[in-house]
């Protein structure tokens, strides 16, 4: 049985992963799916994106109004099963305690 992956287990994936990751989801599902998540979390979407984009993120959190628990947990899935299937296909790698490569 595969191990689960999370959308907290999608923060563990390195700068480099998390750029290329950016590039294959929608700043839409990204907006709502970072709409349950801490600062931190927020923070390492934010860090791996343009200025002009990580302004424009922080925008659409700001006005966006509140959201369906549902949604937002519809838009982490795709998140994950994004994440999941590139590093499925080697596009992406994470770590897991201790800087080991986990593979899932």
């Amino acid at each position: 049985e595969k191990l689960m992956f999370t959308f907290e287990d999608v923060l563990e994936i390195d700068d480099r992963s998390i750029q290329t990751l950016l590039g294959e989801i929608s700043s839409q599902a990204l907006c709502t799916a970072l709409k349950g998540t801490d600062d931190e979390a927020k923070e390492k979407f934010f860090r791996n994106m343009s200025k002009r984009a990580a302004e424009m993120l922080k925008e659409d959190l700001e006005t966006r109004g509140p959201v369906a628990l549902s949604e937002v947990e519809a838009a982490q899935r795709e998140v994950i099963e994004t994440a999941r299937k590139m590093i499925d296909d080697g596009r992406i790698i994470t770590s897991g305690v201790g800087g080991e490569q986990v593979v899932y």
